[in-house]
């Protein structure tokens, strides 16, 4: 396996900028000759396929859902960033470049993330033209909040819908293209292999989830834009069917897997409040602007939180990280809401903190905070029924984002030729801990600016031919489908896929979760090789696969999380240091900071699929030009 980044030469503040000039180009004309799969409809995936209809190009979207505006895009909150500088404040493309870099704990590739940081500006033009409605001050200008690990305000938002405001402006320009014919959307149909001929990509197999036709569509190129992995720890705040099958069975074609131990706890998630839950609830992390986060300072102090007087609460974060305060990165806030609860401080049964709005409501007042937060207010009453405006929220940590995901090089394409991967389901942007708002940011930069040129340039250069979904390698992906669906059906055990699942769940968010260590996790990597054979001996899966059959979606997607969830735990103990989101309990100040080991760490790790539960580790090293390594302190 070769991993080419692929990386232009030149300043850092040109590499973008001369790439495209050098790029090959494909005539207009020309682009209706090639035909594109876009896996994936929520941002990264709704850009592009809008994008690339725009230019010409014919596009084939794919989705499982029953609408292409059901991606779980819809479901982020708090605001995309973007160094317009609005605010006055200092801000510039280099500073949001620099923060996203030490927010990853530089473990990200420099050259990608000063791109995201230039295209930043242009998404936020390209949204308020598509009438994305934005929070506006009261001449008329955007507004902007703060977000996790910056001290400028750069966040634009939609008070707490951003994601659904961006996913409307995306899928009215997606529309726009179906309407016209350049793009043909396909609901209802799942990718479970991807095909490839002569080593490239070419196309993939479906199964239609209504009635299990499984069906092959051919490409000159296939985009991925399917999200990340949070689910393989059961509970996690994504959508139940997010899942990661569509870059796990690339991955077993030969695509890299890229640092799959960086996972994100999100640290303002509702507490789990018990067994029978399926999913976890996010709260914004733009509470954190005006919303204190503390416990009570006595451990085992069960008072009311309004019986509890100032001088007797641990405002924690304002007290260990004074320079950065509630809006400490979400890796650091995360792990420090797990230390005071595991030192006894902890309310509502010792596992939630409180973020309290009582200082803002009497600064500005409770009219100004429902302004800014009030949908966000409104959920967390219908879901708690407690109002936020009288007392505190109770907030913990929970799975949330990925920053691992298929490896890819500067045109965010895969090892594999023709395979594109984009927003979430890839490596690329945010290191081992992802900064606030800047999900949005990268799913809409690679969509609508990046992918658009690069796929062109692929075109261009490599001009690859359509190959017929009647040749042998189609054929056989069916068959491999096919043959995995019936294996499933044919087990006929004794335990449910969510039973499973959700022992997968509890393993890895105990050993592979806001921390870990060598023990625990060489223990895992067992635990889950014997879950594993458990799964393939003793899952029931009912009904057929000739009809609507939910079981066995779950099922097929459970049995790559088990896979998936090994391999984290086999990355999590390579990387014998701690560097942002991945903590190793061994590798930490003495008041639990973490300390990287860059000298024998500072690369990415692309993995290479064997066969279950065997990997190859490729390295590719990490180059430091513009920013220099340092301990990344926020205090």
């Amino acid at each position: 396996m070769k991993l080419n980044m692929n990386i232009p030469e030149g300043h850092i503040s040109e590499k973008w900028t001369n790439h495209k000039f050098n790029m090959k180009l494909v005539n207009p004309a020309n682009k209706r000759k090639f035909d594109v799969i876009v896996v994936g409809t929520g941002l990264a995936g709704a850009a592009a396929a809008a994008t690339l209809g725009e230019l010409g190009y014919k596009v084939k979207a794919f989705t499982y859902h029953d609408s292409s505006r059901r991606a779980h895009s819809i479901a982020a909150q708090g605001g995309i960033n973007a160094a317009k500088n609005y605010q006055n404040d200092g801000d510039s493309i280099y500073r949001l470049f620099y923060d996203t870099v030490k927010g990853g704990d530089f473990r990200s590739r420099e050259a990608n993330v000063h791109r995201l940081a230039e295209v930043s500006n242009n998404i936020i033009d390209q949204c308020v033209a598509q009438g994305v409605p934005f929070a506006r001050e009261y001449g008329g200008t955007l507004a902007n909040r703060s977000f996790g690990g910056a001290q400028v305000s750069r966040t634009f938002y939609a008070r707490g819908e951003t994601g659904q405001q961006l996913l409307l402006g995306a899928y009215s320009s997606f529309n726009r293209q179906v309407k016209l014919g350049n793009v043909q959307v396909y609901h209802r149909k799942e990718m479970l292999d991807l095909v490839l001929a002569d080593g490239r990509a070419v196309g993939i197999t479906v199964r239609d989830l209504v009635d299990g036709k499984v069906e092959s569509f051919s490409a000159q190129a296939v985009i991925l834009a399917t999200g990340g992995y949070s689910n393989v720890f059961f509970l996690s705040t994504s959508a139940m069917n997010c899942n990661a099958t569509a870059i796990w069975r690339a991955h077993k074609k030969g695509a890299a897997f890229a640092n799959p131990c960086y996972t994100q706890i999100h640290p303002t998630c509702l507490p789990v409040h018990g067994e029978g839950q399926s999913k976890l609830v996010l709260m914004s992390e733009s509470l954190r602007n005006d919303g204190r986060i503390w416990v009570p300072a006595k451990p085992g102090d069960h008072r009311p939180p309004g019986e509890i007087p100032e001088d007797e609460r641990d405002y924690y974060l304002e007290r260990r990280y004074p320079s950065f305060g509630n809006l400490a990165p979400r890796d650091i806030s995360s792990r420090s809401a797990k230390y005071v609860c595991d030192e006894g401080k902890g309310v509502n049964g010792g596992k939630a903190v409180y973020l309290d709005f009582a200082d803002a409501i009497n600064r500005i007042g409770e009219d100004a905070v429902r302004d800014k937060y009030g949908n966000l207010f409104e959920m967390y009453e219908n879901i708690t029924g407690e109002n936020p405006y009288k007392v505190p929220m109770k907030i913990y940590p929970a799975p949330h984002y990925t920053m691992g995901g298929l490896w890819v090089d500067y045109n965010l394409m895969s090892n594999i030729p023709g395979l594109f991967v984009t927003g979430e389901a890839n490596f690329s942007d945010h290191g081992a801990n992802r900064l606030g708002a800047s999900a949005l940011m990268q799913g809409l930069a690679d969509g609508y600016f990046i992918v658009p040129y690069t796929i062109g340039n692929y075109f261009g250069s490599e001009k690859p031919e359509k190959v017929d979904v009647n040749r042998p390698e189609f054929k056989e992906a069916e068959q491999n489908v096919k043959d995995g669906t019936n294996k499933l059906l044919s087990i006929n055990g004794s335990q449910t896929v969510d039973e499973i699942h959700k022992k997968l769940g509890h393993l890895l968010i105990d050993k592979v979760g806001m921390s870990r260590d060598e023990a625990g996790l060489k223990q895992v990597i067992e635990d889950i090789r014997k879950l594993r054979d458990e799964f393939w001996s003793d899952v029931k899966v009912t009904g057929k696969a000739e009809d609507l059959n939910q079981n066995l979606e779950r099922a097929g997607r459970v049995a790559d999380f088990l896979e998936l969830g090994e391999l984290m735990a086999v990355d999590s103990l390579k990387r014998d240091e701690s560097c942002g989101a991945h903590f190793r309990e061994e590798h930490q100040t003495p008041d639990g900071e973490a300390i990287r080991n860059d000298e024998d760490f500072s690369y990415v790790a692309a993995w290479e699929y064997v066969e279950p539960g065997k990997w190859n580790l490729h390295k590719e090293d990490l180059k430091f030009e513009f920013v220099e390594l340092a301990t990344r302190s926020y205090k």
